[in-house]
């Protein structure tokens, strides 16, 4: 009987080292797979973990906030805000730390006509009208009342960042009456008018009306977003 056609006997033990390559080479695809699967699940529920303390931080530090009930009155909304990325979301902390000054000049800034009233620059004053006359229904106020003035401050600047993340534009602000001391301007009161001037997120505000609160509160139109239309003049 001829062997010729018999293959040798390392042909079979090349085969079986391939195939254990092979196999070597898969299961150490399938764990390196898998660990980056691990490492991500874990990177986003560390992110989480992160979201929810900063959240809860910044309602700590904004306090109570009331939203109001329907008027009635008709929102008008120039565009549907766009979403917000989840990287300034997580970074609701840094409301603590924006600066917001005491010492900055807004008197000469303010119009006196009616009653004391702010718009930005390219904003025409049909603006500041509509605003006067409710047009803008209220969504949400702060009230101030009782508190220091950094605490104030840090209460003002979280209230617009929360009410500009859920896309509100138009809100209240009850800065209160009292003077400071005899004889003193309300010291609320000038602060407050200060920070609005400052801050970004605001296009413009007016005194409140009789019914909304008069010289105790300023009623405030925001930004729609960061890059968001403006109302039109």
């Amino acid at each position: 009987m001829s062997h010729a056609n018999k293959p040798p006997a390392n042909t079979t033990l090349r085969d079986f080292a391939d195939l254990k390559r092979a196999l070597n080479s898969a299961a150490k695809e399938a764990a390196a797979k898998a660990a980056q699967e691990k490492a991500e699940r874990a990177k986003r529920e560390a992110a989480q973990r992160s979201q929810e303390a900063d959240s809860a931080l910044f309602k700590k530090a904004v306090g109570q906030v009331n939203t109001l009930p329907s008027s009635g009155r008709v929102i008008h909304q120039t565009a549907k805000p766009k979403p917000v990325p989840a990287s300034r979301q997580m970074d609701e902390k840094a409301v603590l730390q924006e600066s917001l000054s005491d010492e900055f000049d807004v008197e000469s800034l303010l119009e006196t006509d009616e009653s004391l009233s702010w718009r930005r620059p390219e904003l025409g004053l049909d603006v500041v009208r509509k605003l006067r006359r409710g047009v803008w229904a209220l969504q949400a106020e702060l009230d101030l009342h009782g508190l220091r003035t950094d605490e104030a401050r840090v209460q003002t600047s979280g209230f617009l960042r929360e009410a500009q993340i859920k896309g509100l534009r138009c809100v209240r602000i009850i800065h209160g009456k009292g003077l400071g001391s005899p004889g003193r301007q309300p010291v609320l009161k000038d602060k407050v008018k200060r920070w609005l001037v400052q801050s970004d997120r605001v296009l413009a505000f007016v005194q409140a009306r009789a019914d909304e609160g008069g010289i105790g509160a300023l009623i405030v139109l925001l930004q729609p977003g960061k890059s968001g239309p403006s109302p039109s003049n």
